[in-house]
């Protein structure tokens, strides 16, 4: 009877050290990451890795903030969270609207701020679990300690998607309009904003008539915020 209490025993040890070593590296990996991306540009995010498995290229160049035409950032922060600039990660008022949307049966409504789409970018894989969204909040806590609203921005327009295979200002201004990053006219820019929602089945170089419109939208909106709610998006 020894030694099966033994091996027992011996298990539960390896078990709770498993449990301890997994909230360990819950707990304190993304900031460790999180800490050494303030400076560094990130490799390859595991969205990349998913879309290669699966068959599709990489394309990519990082590019700084300041060679990315400011229209494509104000565009990004028009389209996606008008308030980023200003809050501190999450936007409450738009997290309430997308919750009592999908409370009335309206489907679901993006809630996410940029800085949650560049934590759940940066760190995670593409789901819709209870358990992603909480990993996404503590990951966005995270971000907007260590890092910068310019920093944030910089990195959210290197590793957002644009097409199949596409990530990043450059490689997207370059595939859509052969064009470079800084060189993007303020109606491309707003296209590219568009299409984030949903860039496998949306191209910016040839968008449906409702993304044209939506995209001139954009750029009236634009021109109608404050600069207080630009302030960090570029020259």
């Amino acid at each position: 009877m020894g030694k099966p209490r033994e091996m027992i025993r011996t298990f539960g040890d390896w078990l709770r050290r498993g449990v301890i070593g997994l909230v360990a590296l819950l707990a304190f990996g993304p900031p460790l990451v999180l800490a050494v991306y303030r400076f560094v540009p990130p490799p390859v995010t595991p969205l990349m890795l998913l879309r290669s498995i699966e068959g599709q290229p990489i394309r990519k160049d990082w590019t700084p903030l300041d060679r990315i035409s400011p229209a494509l950032a104000r565009s990004v922060i028009a389209s996606e969270d008008n308030f980023f600039c200003q809050h501190r990660g999450f936007d409450l008022s738009a997290l309430q609207q997308a919750v009592e949307g999908w409370w009335q049966g309206k489907g679901r409504r993006g809630g996410s701020t940029i800085s949650q789409q560049t934590a759940k970018n940066l760190l995670l894989l593409p789901s819709r679990t209870v358990y992603r969204k909480a990993l996404e909040a503590y990951a966005t806590i995270w971000l907007e300690l260590l890092w910068s609203k310019e920093r944030i921005l910089e990195v959210y327009l290197n590793i957002a998607e644009w097409g199949p295979g596409i990530y990043g200002a450059e490689a997207a201004a370059q595939a859509h309009f052969n064009r470079s990053a800084a060189d993007l006219s303020a109606r491309q820019a707003a296209t590219l904003a568009v299409v984030l929602p949903n860039p496998l089945r949306w191209s910016a170089a040839h968008p449906p008539g409702s993304l044209v419109r939506r995209a001139g939208m954009i750029q009236g909106r634009v021109a109608q915020l404050s600069p207080d709610l630009l302030a960090c998006s570029g020259r």
